[in-house]
């Protein structure tokens, strides 16, 4: 486990049920600290046949709770519905009714794993929290709590973590972030955790099917009316089936026959039009961001070089980045990015740390 303050004797783990959760669960026993699990309820779909396949379920309660009882731990179960309506899935559908494409887990983890979970474990009287994401958090000399890579690329979290504030990182363990999941599991495995092999959840855990057009319709109560597709001239092409069926870079399940093969290359709120582009057309060499969180700084002094990721699957690449006000920053990269997406975040590294990141406009 990296850097582990001995000091620090008491740690509340967040259990959902998954094999990283149970592997941070044992390292921290065996690390000599007083543990307790607990797992967050966050969201109960209306109807039962999805219950199995979102965060929090009954399922995921149980097992979580076995293996507390395998380790000899207490575990706890804390009800964040109400919290993770509010704050993920009104943002996740506010955003998409203006045509940006949300990160709901960057958003779930400031405000309920490292918000009210981290409140409800300093109010029961832990000192930090632990859980079961490939990142590490070290101390700088001056003070300030870096978010850095996990040793394991492949798994490495940290896009979906920048919005994490010092507060929250100087309460965090990420016990994992310095080993590989294959070595999570055969940990599992040596010890007897009936979660071994257990599959790992999807990103969208409220969304199990992956149809946001239809969880936003049933959501809402209304459907996304239809309008045009416009070619970059304003040119009407056809019709679109409303504009959360869509997202910048999309090429399949357009429902439109043009002869060549044709990207989302924008949407329109105002006049619910999705403009379509020939894939050239959507590369872009720079973007502005707001919403920001920095990390590694206080504030950008001067425009910086760094690698920069514009989603979770993007390999960093390099740009200079600067502060453009209190809340903005502005991204100039090396060379065209393509499909960059409003509403997604972008994440800027020097090497390992993590500087910070916004929310692209």
């Amino acid at each position: 486990m990296n850097h582990i303050n001995t000091q620090t004797k008491k740690v509340m783990v967040a259990m959902s049920g998954g094999v990283d959760s149970a592997v941070t669960a044992l390292l921290c026993i065996e690390a000599g600290y007083d543990a307790g699990g607990c797992t967050m309820k966050l969201y109960r779909p209306p109807t039962d046949d999805a219950a199995g396949r979102i965060c929090g379920s009954d399922k995921d309660v149980d097992d979580a709770r076995a293996i507390c009882e395998h380790l000899g731990i207490s575990h706890t179960v804390l009800d964040f519905g109400a919290r993770f309506e509010d704050a993920v899935i009104r943002d996740f559908i506010d955003e998409y009714q203006n045509c940006r494409t949300p990160n709901p887990c960057t958003v779930c983890n400031r405000c309920l794993k490292f918000g009210a979970l981290l409140d409800a474990a300093l109010d029961a009287g832990y000192d930090k929290i632990a859980t079961g994401h490939y990142a590490r958090v070290e101390q700088a000399e001056n003070g300030r709590y870096l978010l850095k890579k996990a040793a394991d690329p492949t798994k490495d979290q940290t896009y979906f973590l920048w919005q994490l504030t010092q507060h929250q990182l100087s309460h965090t363990l990420f016990p994992l972030g310095s080993m590989t999941k294959a070595e999570a599991r055969a940990i599992a495995e040596q010890q007897g955790l009936v979660n071994a092999h257990k599959s790992d959840s999807q990103d969208i855990c409220f969304v199990p099917d992956s149809d946001y057009a239809a969880f936003i319709a049933k959501k809402t109560g209304a459907n996304s009316p239809r309008g045009n597709f416009v070619d970059e001239d304003g040119r009407v092409l056809g019709q679109h089936a409303g504009i959360i069926h869509y997202t910048v870079g999309q090429r399949k399940g357009l429902g439109i026959a043009l002869g060549e093969p044709m990207y989302v290359k924008s949407k329109n709120a105002t006049d619910n039009t999705v403009v379509l582009c020939r894939n050239d057309a959507l590369f872009t060499s720079h973007l502005d961001a707001d919403r920001i969180n920095l990390i590694a700084v206080e504030h950008i002094d001067a425009p910086m070089r760094a690698e920069v990721k514009i989603r979770s699957a993007h390999k960093p690449a390099p740009a200079t980045v600067t502060q453009t006000g209190p809340d903005s920053l502005h991204v100039e990269f090396d060379t065209p990015q393509r499909a960059i997406a409003p509403g997604q975040s972008v994440v800027i590294y020097d090497g390992d740390t993590v500087i910070g990141g916004g929310i692209i406009r």
